[in-house]
């Protein structure tokens, strides 16, 4: 649905994109990460048709931005992060003016009234804009979005300035429009990409460093060998079993309890029988192990992992 290939933009001497390809296909929900400054913004500007690139091309469904802009828009809803919104008008007045410039098809009335049931402003239809809640607000912007039901939506941090509430409630939203729309989310809050998002591309210095699924981008921090072990007994004691250990390459202390245990993170070899090797060590000393337990990696820790070492 979405591709771009080798998308290059310069600013005189400065590279904000340097060579980035991926695509999006059909039906999926991808977060779009980065630091300030590296090329998130200038990449979805393009992709949409806002800005031209260096060198590159991106097609829509087929259709490249750039050479055959009218078709590759017309299949692209797009919620930069300030909605495009014009506060004197009321909600219905608004679409319908949305309506009028993306010269959509659709019969008018069934249409709004099933975009508004869905992005829930039915009740402030016939509202000023200017006088809605933030979140309303961006609900408006999504439901501009969604006029002419294009299957592409970008959005550029849908959640910025909420308060938890509309957060939780416009997560719910952006999962209930990957049911029938490809989605690009662009966004700071780690935590809504993490629980939104099934696939995650991360950009740093213009170039994209990663592009993979949460869980597995997690696995490659430590080579997908890393485990959290907790044990009951000296720590000392329970240092020395680890360095007795063949398939444990190194360990670190994360943390004392009241009840006597110690817990590591503990990174293994590639030996099929490691956890096996630690089970009977401990065993054969009377150390309890309490809990064994793949190593899990909050997207916080992925992004600054990605972004160190990209430095």
């Amino acid at each position: 649905m979405i591709s771009v290939k080798n998308l290059t933009k310069k600013y005189g001497n400065i590279t904000a994109l340097d060579n980035v390809s991926f695509s999006v296909e059909k039906g999926e929900v991808v977060g779009f990460l980065g630091p300030n400054g590296a090329g998130k913004s200038t990449a979805m500007n393009i992709i949409t048709g806002y800005l031209s690139s260096t060198s590159g091309n991106v097609k829509i469904d087929g259709f490249d931005i750039l050479e055959e802009p009218t078709d590759a828009k017309k299949r692209i809803g797009y919620l930069p992060e300030v909605p495009p919104l014009y506060p004197d008008m009321t909600v219905d007045e608004y679409l319908d003016f949305i309506y009028e410039l993306k010269a959509a098809k659709q019969k008018k009335k069934a249409h709004f009234n099933e975009i508004c049931e869905l992005t829930k402003i039915t009740a402030v239809r016939g509202r000023l804009i200017k006088n809605l809640s933030k979140g309303y607000r961006q609900r408006v912007g999504i439901a501009q979005a969604l006029v002419g039901n294009p299957p592409v939506l970008i959005l550029d941090e849908p959640t910025v300035g909420l308060d938890p509430k509309q957060i939780i409630e416009m997560r719910t939203l952006i999962k209930k429009l990957g049911e029938n729309h490809t989605v690009i989310l662009s966004s700071h809050i780690l935590s809504e990409v993490q629980a939104v998002c099934g696939r995650i591309i991360v950009l740093n210095n213009g170039r994209l460093v990663a592009d993979n699924k949460a869980q597995e981008l997690g696995q490659s921090l430590n080579g997908g060998n890393s485990i959290v072990l907790r044990a009951l007994g000296d720590d000392k004691r329970i240092q020395a079993l680890l360095n007795s250990v063949k398939s444990v390459k190194h360990f670190s202390k994360s943390e004392s309890f009241s009840d006597g245990a110690q817990e590591y993170l503990v990174n293994l070899s590639s030996s099929e029988n490691a956890r096996e090797e630690i089970f009977f060590a401990f065993a054969s000393k009377k150390v309890p192990i309490i809990e064994m337990k793949t190593a899990e990696y909050s997207l916080e820790d992925i992004f600054m992992s990605l972004v160190n070492k990209d430095k």
